[in-house]
């Protein structure tokens, strides 16, 4: 329980120091959003009036402590390009993110485990240059490209979803569906090669230890062994590796999203950044960066659990 305690204060935490970097970040950058919003001809009294009701007249620091403290209670802020409650712009957005990300993640637990297993039993033998080659190009393969490849394929020849169609979670959802999950596979693609190749690297280490051959000698079935112990200690290290995954699956989200036209909040983070949206802007990245914290954390809990070595002291 103290464990949990500490990983839940470390996640508070990074929040806390993501939330001010991000907040200092935009607010040092160059350009000025009132005249973004009212154009370069503006008179000085039109954009001082608009920064005052911004409030970007007030020192840094207590505008941070402003909007932190409106973003504890779930104020948001308002748009700078929109008008509107931070919250009303992200939320529809959020959900197509979120479940793009979960599909590319499920994919890549389904997928790799069981190929990075039976990988194994392809070193050394007459397939393993084959299966070399394969893995090196899916990790080599850039998202933007292959969602080139699979919106042209599946979606302009077979015509299984539509490319660029706007996503309506509410609406239609089946096609929603079908384009989230296309736009997962290529997110996914590139993060399966590596979690193949590192688990098939653990699983050759582990059955090269002594226990693994002691256990043999003693008249143990392999494929029992496999299973017993070499799976679940070379699973500590691809949950650990999964749990770095979602960084990357976020930032291949945002590369994904343009591809395939997906109104989420990737792509809503680039235009909010193009137009200085920095409420948008500022709250997207403490989002993003909860994810990435929280898978982490959560790959943590599950290795301890896992992995008895790793309560030993923890206080779990």
């Amino acid at each position: 329980m103290k464990y949990v305690i500490r990983r839940v204060a470390a996640l508070l935490a990074t929040m806390l120091l993501v939330s001010a970097l991000a907040f200092l970040a935009f607010s040092l950058v160059s350009g000025d959003p009132a005249q973004t919003k009212l154009g370069t001809e503006a008179t000085p009294e039109a954009l001082a009036a608009l920064r005052r009701e911004w409030g970007l007249d007030r020192p840094l620091a207590l505008r941070y402590l402003s909007w932190l403290g409106g973003f504890a209670t779930g104020d948001l802020g308002i748009s700078y390009s929109y008008s509107q409650p931070v919250w009303t712009l992200i939320a529809p957005k959020l959900g197509a993110t979120l479940l793009m990300c979960l599909l590319s993640f499920a994919l890549i637990v389904l997928v790799s485990i069981p190929l990075g297993i039976g990988s194994y039993r392809w070193v050394g033998g007459r397939f393993e240059w084959l299966s070399t080659i394969l893995n090196q190009l899916c990790m080599a393969a850039p998202p933007f490209f292959t969602g080139i490849l699979i919106s042209y394929g599946f979606g302009v020849a077979l015509r299984l979803f539509v490319p660029g169609q706007v996503l309506d979670l509410r609406g239609d959802l089946p096609s929603a569906l079908r384009t989230l999950f296309f736009a997962a596979v290529c997110i996914a693609i590139p993060r399966v090669a590596m979690t193949v190749r590192m688990m098939r690297s653990t699983v050759v280490g582990e059955m090269n230890r002594a226990y693994v051959r002691t256990a043999i000698s003693r008249g143990l079935d392999r494929r029992g062994v496999m299973l017993r112990h070499v799976l679940k200690n070379s699973l500590v290290a691809t949950v650990t590796f999964l749990g770095q995954t979602m960084a990357e699956i976020i930032g291949g989200s945002i590369v994904v999203e343009q591809v395939f036209g997906i109104a989420g909040l990737g792509s809503f983070l680039v235009s909010s950044i193009r137009t200085r949206d920095y409420p948008v802007v500022q709250t997207i990245v403490v989002i993003l960066a909860f994810w990435v914290a929280l898978s982490g954390a959560l790959a943590d809990l599950v290795n301890r659990t896992v992995d008895p070595r790793l309560r030993l002291g923890g206080g779990i």
